[in-house]
C-alpha cells in the first residue's frame, strides 16, 4: 500500500487538485472581467435608463426631462425601480452565463 493508506491514488488526486485550481483561477478571471462590464436597462420606453456594472452597482441613472412631473413623483419612482431591477437582473444573467461556460451549468452555491 502506498503512503497514506490509499494504493496508487496519489497521481489522480494531484491531477484533480490541479484541475480544480485551474478552474478556480479561470472563474476568478471571468468574474473580474464581468464585474468590469456594464449593462443598461430602460423603463417607460426609454424614459428612464439604469446602468449597472457586473458587481451589481448602479453607476448611472438617466431620466428624460419630459418624465419629470412634480405632480406624479410616484410614476417616476416606479420607472426608476423598474429600470434598476431589470439592469440588476441582466447583470446577474451575464455573470451566470459567463461562469456557466466553465462550470458546465452546475449551480455552485455561493459562487456569485
Amino acid at each position: 500500500m502506498a503512503r497514506g493508506g490509499f494504493p496508487s491514488m496519489g497521481g489522480n488526486v494531484n491531477n484533480l487538485i490541479k484541475q480544480a485550481q485551474k478552474i478556480q483561477k479561470q472563474m476568478e478571471d471571468i468574474k473580474a472581467e464581468v464585474e468590469a462590464r456594464t449593462v443598461e436597462a430602460s423603463a417607460g420606453g426609454g424614459a428612464v435608463v439604469a446602468v449597472v456594472n457586473g458587481k451589481k452597482e448602479v453607476i448611472d441613472i438617466k431620466i428624460k426631462r419630459e418624465v419629470v412631473d412634480p405632480d406624479d413623483v410616484e410614476m417616476l419612482q416606479d420607472l426608476i425601480m423598474a429600470a434598476v431591477n431589470e439592469a440588476l437582473k441582466i447583470a446577474d444573467e451575464m455573470m451566470a452565463n459567463e461562469l456557466g461556460k466553465i462550470t458546465g451549468g452546475f449551480n455552485i452555491p455561493g459562487m456569485f
